[in-house]
């Protein structure tokens, strides 16, 4: 997938048609959505994001995020604004070429519905697919970044790295602690659960980043307190940013930042597009970031 091109006016069209606004609640906004089989892994053999006329250096972008009950308003967020916001940032700023998203929800691996996966989209069929994911349910100990890996590893073919050897990203956003020496791993038979893969292994955190690693740059946002970030920061040094959850309406203009170091910007020449609170949140979170 991934044909077309982004517009904002329609952005603003379907919030229009929907009914949001910035006060719209998470409920409001997802309106009591059921767990659908069009995003459910279990009947996902592979997602794609192609080259085409419309994008001929098509990047795929997969943005992940905690959809757990104490995370409503992260999944509320980036329907009313950080999604439509991240694209246009980077249709504006250009930190990559033709940009294909994909949204990734998760809770935990012991949970029905613990990943939901829209396709990857060029287009508004992005945010579509969004507001149809069944949010604020499941429970989690851990930020379980490790479900949307596997499925970007296993089931994700991107033209970007088969054809020009140049990764895509997947920015994970969360407030759970990251535990890579115990029991945040996947076993095979929550693989089987949960992708329906016949897997002859469990695997720990650490084979998951790998896997995803070999075709993506991964980041995690975390939003949660200093034990979060210090876990993080210890699993996965350098690819750690921090926004304060009241700032999390600067959360377009930090992935942004962040694939404008990673490809190649300065962090003072990043930091310098932005002014006020969005200035504070990008400097904030580029000052763990450390990429080659």
């Amino acid at each position: 997938m991934g044909y077309g091109s982004y517009r904002a006016s329609d952005w603003d069209k379907l919030r229009s048609s929907r009914g949001i606004n910035d006060n719209s609640s998470v409920n409001q906004i997802f309106r009591g959505n059921d767990l659908s089989e069009k995003y459910d892994p279990r009947f996902i053999e592979m997602r794609e994001s192609c080259d085409s006329n419309d994008s001929p250096l098509s990047t795929p972008i997969i943005l992940g995020f905690d959809v757990t009950g104490s995370m409503g308003y992260l999944a509320a967020e980036i329907a009313k604004n950080s999604l439509n916001r991240t694209i246009t940032e980077i249709y504006d700023k250009k930190p990559v070429t033709d940009p294909h998203v994909m949204c990734a929800a998760f809770t935990g691996a012991r949970c029905d519905g613990a990943l939901q996966v829209t396709q990857f989209e060029a287009d508004i069929r992005v945010v579509e697919q969004l507001l149809e994911l069944k949010v604020g349910f499941g429970f989690n100990h851990y930020s379980y970044d490790s479900l949307v890996w596997y499925f970007a590893g296993k089931h994700t073919r991107i033209d970007c790295y088969e054809k020009r050897r140049k990764k895509g990203f997947i920015f994970c956003i969360g407030d759970e602690i990251c535990d890579g020496a115990n029991d945040n791993h996947i076993s095979s038979s929550e693989i089987f659960r949960i992708y329906k893969d016949d897997s002859k292994k469990d695997y720990t955190l650490a084979e998951l980043y790998e896997m995803a690693a070999g075709k993506y740059e991964i980041f995690h946002i975390v939003t949660g307190d200093t034990r979060a970030i210090k876990s993080w920061n210890k699993f996965m040094r350098g690819r750690v940013a921090y926004l304060n959850e009241k700032k999390i309406d600067k959360l377009s203009e930090v992935i942004t930042a962040i694939m404008q170091v990673k490809n190649g910007m300065s962090k003072k020449e990043v930091i310098s597009q932005w002014d006020g609170e969005a200035k504070e949140a990008v400097e904030e979170a580029l000052k763990t970031i450390k990429v080659k």
